[in-house]
């Protein structure tokens, strides 16, 4: 009997010692959001036009730079949250642009994910070039329930035939509560912004079905959405809004748009900051009414994830996002994203 007590001691030490903790002493969870800017392996996949990532593509892919992008990746996934969470990191971080389990499988054995047993969760999808989102989660902190992925559907005559990411679903309990975490990365600028328009709009039918199963349900909707929160496809088709005050029961939350309003972003173009790594949340996750009643997770903070080694810090593109590659010239960088992080407390 003394041995079970101390092995369900032993448990519940390990299990406090993943949890962040607040000032006033409740519990801490981070989620986050990257977008890995081509994590590819040097193989061709069957199928893909993965064909620039080959030793002899135009980015001249090989298994020294590869090495090198896992490390960078999990350099920076390792540290994501450790700004509130030093000794803990995130609970939960939705990938975009992997190529596929094997990237995955490579990702989680870097030593700054590997310590932490971080696991993934990930459904092959039929984009052509054969990129994907995951979800990366700590199993100490965040237990998956059940995982599908939601086809995006091209519903416009001219684009019959074409294939995209879809919606990765997966649903799982973070501090005993049902939450659901929906990862997904809409088509690109290179599209016309309806295709945006929607996967805003197929977002709101996945949300709204999730919600129906279970009204209690804590949502997280994230992803490289190639839009800003103010655009039609995010304010309008998918309806997160931009104040607090003006999101109904069930509604969504953005707080991304007045970041971006401030002059802060995820990533640029000639110049000027855009900020499509976004983190929606669901009403449930608010505190309205500012009573600051934390029985149940509410959200706390939220930030882009910035370190002076993400940036370019000298020549032509000072200032940017450090990428792997930029003017045909291998930088070993990180990703032309900056990843986004949301804070929840429960006491």
């Amino acid at each position: 009997m003394r041995r079970i007590h101390l092995l369900l001691l032993f448990s519940l030490l390990i299990s406090s010692a993943c949890v962040g903790k607040g000032n006033k002493g409740q519990n801490v969870y981070g989620i986050g959001f990257y977008n890995l800017e081509n994590l590819f392996d040097t193989c061709h996949d069957e199928g893909k036009n993965d064909y620039e990532f080959l030793a002899d593509g135009s980015f001249n892919w090989t298994g020294e730079k590869y090495k090198c992008k896992l490390h960078n990746m999990a350099k920076v996934l390792g540290e994501m949250g450790t700004d509130k969470l030093p000794d803990v990191g995130c609970a939960a971080i939705g990938v975009a642009e992997v190529e596929n389990s094997k990237c995955l499988d490579n990702l989680i054995s870097q030593p700054a994910l590997k310590a932490r047993n971080i696991q993934y969760v990930h459904i092959e999808g039929p984009d052509q070039r054969g990129i994907d989102c995951a979800l990366l989660y700590n199993p100490k902190l965040f237990k998956v329930r059940n995982v599908k992925l939601v086809p995006y559907i091209y519903n416009r005559p001219e684009d019959k035939g074409r294939a995209t990411r879809g919606f990765l679903v997966v649903s799982g309990t973070l501090a005993k509560e049902h939450v659901t975490i929906i990862v997904n990365h809409l088509p690109s600028r290179g599209a016309k912004s309806y295709a945006r328009e929607d996967g805003g709009s197929q977002l709101r039918v996945v949300k709204d079905s999730l919600q129906k199963d279970d009204p209690k349900v804590k949502l997280f909707i994230m992803g490289d959405m190639n839009d800003d929160p103010q655009d039609r496809s995010m304010a309008v088709c998918l309806g997160a809004k931009r104040e607090i005050s003006e999101v109904e029961e069930g509604g969504l939350w953005n707080p991304w748009w007045n970041v971006l309003a401030s002059g802060q972003g995820t990533l640029q173009f000639q110049g000027s900051w855009n900020l499509f790594d976004q983190i929606i949340l669901s009403s449930n996750l608010l505190d309205k009414s500012g009573s600051k009643d934390y029985s149940t997770l509410k959200l706390l903070d939220y930030q882009i994830f910035r370190r002076d080694y993400l940036i370019q810090q000298s020549g032509e593109y000072r200032g940017n996002t450090l990428r792997t590659h930029a003017g045909g010239k291998w930088l070993n960088g990180y990703s032309d994203h900056l990843p986004t992080l949301v804070y929840l407390v429960k006491e």
